[in-house]
């Protein structure tokens, strides 16, 4: 891959650089620890979440759906605190993400699905503006992955054409989603081949 044409290297934020804010291991945990029928609480997940993403609705409004739909002996301060200490960053890649940041010559924007309220937490604690110049986020823009609208808009904000870009993404459906808009799309599969990608960038 030469790095003539790529004006714009876009990312996935988690499964790449964090894991996912709210994935299913932290939902069966939630599950444990504060006593949650797990399967009730999936089929509501899985009836709302989108809607969560995409910023129609507020966490509080989620939770009122999830979990607080029943009395509960916990207050919902101690669910929210509880989720957004599921976010970690994976091992190896964020810091060195910010140091090649500094050495890339094109811009770097996140393409990301994630809700407002675990979006800016994450972005503020992990200092993902040391990453990206900008963060096309399903909660801000009104569309999630993988509908080719939310890659429209990123190249139409970065002006550029799917030629003059890459991307990374650990979902391959959003890989195949990206690579059908005619983006050359990369699975994120581990810190070291990933990382060989980025550095012939550059």
């Amino acid at each position: 891959m030469t790095s003539a044409k790529v004006k714009v290297v876009f990312s996935d934020v988690g499964g790449v650089l964090l894991n996912n804010g709210w994935g299913h291991q932290s939902r069966q945990k939630a599950a444990r620890v504060f006593g949650l029928d797990h399967t009730e609480m999936e089929v509501l997940h899985n009836f709302i979440f989108n809607v969560y993403e995409i910023g129609k609705i507020s966490l509080d409004d989620y939770l009122n759906t999830v979990v607080f739909n029943h009395p509960r002996d916990f207050t919902k301060e101690e669910f929210r605190t509880f989720m957004f200490a599921e976010s970690v960053e994976l091992p190896d890649f964020l810091q060195w993400f910010k140091a090649w940041k500094q050495r890339c010559p094109c811009r770097v924007i996140s393409i990301n699905n994630e809700g407002k309220e675990l979006n800016d937490f994450r972005i503020k604690k992990f200092g993902l503006h040391d990453c990206f110049d900008a963060f096309i986020s399903s909660c801000e823009v009104g569309l999630r992955k993988p509908d080719p609208g939310i890659f429209t808009l990123a190249m139409g904000i970065a002006q550029v054409s799917a030629e003059e870009c890459v991307y990374f993404d650990d979902r391959l459906m959003i890989v195949q989603a990206a690579n059908k808009m005619g983006i050359k799309s990369f699975h994120h599969q581990d810190f070291a081949s990933t990382r060989k990608i980025l550095e012939e960038l550059i």
